[in-house]
């Protein structure tokens, strides 16, 4: 029997759980003990073989960190142990990244975030968001708990277990993106573009201030192949946007609502937004 390879890892806690394994922090040995965050997943050796999600968010990642991008999470290694004959593990060794997004607002105090903070967190989401459409990657589940805050406020786009490299007219799986930052035309069944990571984009910006209502779309922008008929919602009175969130301000709300139009033909695009009035100012501080 071969020696076993040296621990190059000191596990030091356990700090997430995903669909296809657990979450740690570690002390590289290698490194001056730099401490980092292992993805550790358990594999069945199966017919099928390895996950696609699991290749798809290796690969993508291999392939995105050449750029290293200030706001996309980096992937230092990744390691594949045969454990047995029925088993197989592999460990993901990313950059360790203190909390997130969903973690940072769960500390906020009223009155909330002041208004520059808030525009450096959406304004980050942004530009990691225009690097992946820019280099045809679809995200496809944008959440909170996706989205890493490091102590000193960087942002870093993560977990692209669901993520695709996008062409026009290609087919794509209806069952994407965490319900409550669905896009309508996922909702529907609709046909659906990098568009539907601007409207979890939307949401997430509302969510930094305060979840919203927008109500039913006019009925020309309901997509005629959508399993339910617009008959089916009973229409109600919605208060306007500045008044379920009072914080934003005029700017905030027109770029909001640039990001939730119904129609992902009218949405908003990454280039767009990040040239967007509501950014200009604070800018320079950004």
């Amino acid at each position: 029997m071969e020696n076993s390879k040296p621990v190059r890892y000191e596990l030091l806690a356990e700090i997430g759980e995903g669909t296809y394994g657990k979450v740690y922090k570690a002390r590289d040995l290698e490194s001056n003990g730099k401490c980092v965050a292992l993805k550790r997943i358990a594999i069945p050796r199966t017919p099928e073989g390895i996950p696609v999600n699991v290749i798809r968010e290796v690969a993508l990642l291999k392939h995105l960190e050449l750029f290293d991008h200030p706001n996309i999470i980096r992937l230092f290694d990744v390691e594949l142990v045969h454990q047995t004959d029925r088993t197989m593990k592999m460990t993901l060794v990313f950059e360790l990244i203190e909390q997130d997004l969903a973690v940072f607002l769960s500390k906020v105090r009223e009155p909330g975030l002041l208004q520059n903070k808030v525009k450096g967190l959406v304004h980050q989401l942004f530009r990691g968001l225009d690097f992946l459409h820019s280099n045809s990657v679809v995200h496809r589940d944008l959440k909170p708990e996706n989205i890493l805050v490091s102590n000193s406020g960087q942002v870093k786009l993560a977990d692209f277990g669901l993520a695709r490299m996008y062409t026009v007219n290609m087919a794509l799986t209806p069952v994407v993106v965490t319900l409550w930052y669905r896009a309508p035309e996922v909702l529907l069944y609709s046909g659906y573009t990098t568009a539907v990571d601007i409207w979890s984009v939307g949401c997430i910006f509302a969510e930094i201030l305060q979840l919203s209502i927008l109500g039913l779309p006019d009925e020309g922008e309901w997509p005629p192949e959508a399993p339910l008929c617009y008959s089916s919602f009973a229409p109600r009175k919605v208060k306007p946007v500045e008044d379920l969130l009072p914080q934003i301000d005029l700017l905030g709300k027109d770029l909001l609502l640039k990001c939730l139009c119904f129609s992902p033909g009218q949405r908003t695009s990454t280039h767009e937004a990040l040239a967007h009035p509501y950014f200009m100012e604070t800018l320079e501080h950004l």
